[in-house]
């Protein structure tokens, strides 16, 4: 039995998803072109703080919230014709979870390399 481990399974994902950085996700999102969502968990969130204008749907629901038909993308009004722009701690997880989003049919999906960690150090809003 071979097991891949989580690292080979992100550097698969990275071959197949878009990576943006922080100053390109920054661009899109004030030019109102993207959505960022950030896929942390409620406690990251909370010990963290959040990215201004950003969505939280935690990795573990991603599959579920943003399909078209949602409760959440309805609640959100989230557009999902725009870039979906994927964000986590580090850049793992949003790697895999933009991976995930390309394999349900989402064209427009990239990630922030370096994740929410970069993100604080290139001029995003932290409330």
């Amino acid at each position: 039995m071979s097991i891949k481990s989580s690292q080979t399974l992100v550097s698969e994902a990275l071959k197949e998803v878009k990576t943006i950085t922080p100053n390109e996700a920054i661009n899109l999102s004030n030019d109102n072109q993207c959505n960022l969502i950030d896929i942390r968990d409620a406690l990251e969130l909370q010990n963290e703080g959040r990215v201004e204008n950003s969505f939280h749907v935690s990795r573990g629901l991603l599959e579920f919230s943003l399909h078209p038909d949602s409760l959440y993308v309805q609640r959100e009004n989230l557009d999902l014709n725009k870039e979906l722009v994927l964000f986590c701690a580090a850049g793992g997880r949003s790697a895999l979870a933009a991976k995930t989003l390309k394999e349900m049919g989402f064209k427009k999906v990239s990630h922030i390399g370096g994740g929410f960690a970069a993100m604080k150090k290139s001029g995003f809003k932290i409330i």
